[in-house]
């Protein structure tokens, strides 16, 4: 079991969807994917870099919407800005994208 946070440590985390607009392969690496994902008006487009190229090809996000943290402290990886985090299931089978059963706007924040 993990250590056990408060509510207000929760609440701490700004999730959001966003919908992939275009992704590709990080050069030079077999395990990295950049997207660029569109939030909104309000916070707009960022760069996200995610660990899920073994299970899923860039071609596959695109124009899907998944949740995002996006009040991460912005993280170089391999050379690549990424401003925030996908969030995804994982087990012994792989990966699992989390979406919404319905298109709702980009920037929407999960509650």
């Amino acid at each position: 079991m993990t250590e056990e946070i408060s509510y207000e440590d929760f609440a701490k985390l700004d999730i959001r969807i966003g919908t992939v607009i275009a992704a590709e392969l990080v050069p030079e690496t077999d395990k990295l994917i950049k997207c660029t994902v569109d939030f909104g008006e309000e916070l707009g487009q960022r760069t996200i870099v995610s660990g899920i190229a073994q299970w899923k090809k860039p071609e596959e996000l695109v124009g899907r919407q998944f949740p995002y943290i996006v009040n991460l402290a912005p993280r170089v990886l391999r050379g690549v800005e990424s401003q925030g985090m996908l969030l995804a299931a994982s087990d012994e089978s792989g990966v699992a994208l989390i979406s919404a059963e319905r298109t709702v706007s980009n920037g929407t924040r999960l509650r």
